[in-house]
């Protein structure tokens, strides 16, 4: 593995043990086998190596939906991806936590774009079948809204939200988004 790729290898592992405020170049370089200069070199400075392993979990994170074996039923296909967006946040809540964050100051990271455009594609799909409530980009802000609340719970807090409040939040949002039919396998 390249020096580039161990560093970027690196943060992340920083950034799921320790979040972003236990980041540090020192840490990341120790990690990886690297001096500082090499860091600098390919990075520029530390924000730069932060980008391109928050872009890489990013990646990650969209590799893992489009792995998803999701239901031929897109309004199930749907509620599986929400359960899997907050399931990413349970299982790695630190980098989750440095993630969002990064979303939230602004960043144009490429594959977060990309997640954002698969959600889109997906409920469009579902409006095409007359089953969506809302247009289309008012659904996904909806159904990111819902899934980053869920997901923030576990990335937030030291202890692990109820079942019964994910089952709420997943529920409130398949009744504001889909237009259900009898017999709909949700």
């Amino acid at each position: 593995m390249s020096a580039q790729k161990r560093l970027v290898a690196a943060a992340l592992t920083l950034l799921e043990t320790t979040g972003e405020q236990g980041f540090s170049t020192r840490a990341a370089c120790d990690l990886a086998g690297v001096k500082a200069p090499t860091l600098y070199h390919y990075f520029g400075n530390a924000d730069g190596l932060l980008s391109a392993a928050l872009e890489e979990a990013f990646r990650q994170f969209l590799a893992r939906k489009q792995a998803l074996i999701v239901s031929d039923h897109p309004a199930v296909a749907l509620m599986e991806g929400w359960d899997d967006y907050v399931a990413f946040a349970a299982e790695r809540p630190r980098l989750y936590g440095a993630m969002i964050a990064r979303v939230l100051q602004g960043a144009c990271l490429p594959a977060a774009v990309e997640a954002r455009a698969h959600l889109v594609h997906r409920l469009e799909a579902i409006a095409a079948l007359g089953r969506l409530r809302l247009p289309p980009h008012d659904a996904a802000d909806l159904v990111w809204g819902s899934a980053h609340a869920a997901a923030m719970l576990f990335a937030a807090s030291a202890r692990a939200p109820s079942a019964a409040v994910i089952a709420a939040l997943r529920d409130g949002t398949r009744r504001a988004v889909l237009i259900e039919q009898e017999g709909d396998p949700l």
